[in-house]
């Protein structure tokens, strides 16, 4: 089993940063891949970004390209999501995500524990 808590989440105007966290417990952390989802109101759960076990290889789903960082601190058990330049598109809650199996994977249904969700909120 694996418990995953998500942090950081808030209101920021559009332009602005915000830096998400998803602290992790359970399994030993650095024998999984992790991803960032987001959801909007009314429309599908989507992939934002994905994490290897040993955070050598990162993928990004097109429209997070160059503005998002994903990252991970083994030693922290913790996983984060870098967000600049905000924009009133990316408000949606955000979830993290652990793939036992793969890495880079961009269904949420390959994703086999997750977070409760952060809520993010770009204002005009």
């Amino acid at each position: 089993q694996v418990q995953l808590v998500e942090s950081g989440g808030g209101l920021v105007q559009a332009g602005g940063s915000l830096r998400l966290s998803c602290a992790a417990s359970g399994r030993p952390f650095s024998s999984y891949a992790m991803g960032w989802f987001r959801q909007a109101p009314g429309k599908e759960r989507e992939f934002a970004a994905a994490i290897s076990w040993s955070g050598g290889n990162t993928y990004y789903a097109d429209f997070v390209k160059g503005r998002f960082t994903i990252s991970r601190d083994n030693a922290k058990n913790t996983v984060y999501l870098q967000m600049n330049s905000l924009k009133p598109e990316d408000t949606a809650v955000y979830y993290c995500a652990a793939d036992m199996y793969y890495s880079g994977r961009y269904s949420p249904y390959e994703y086999d524990y997750w977070g409760q969700g952060t809520q993010v909120t770009v204002s005009s």
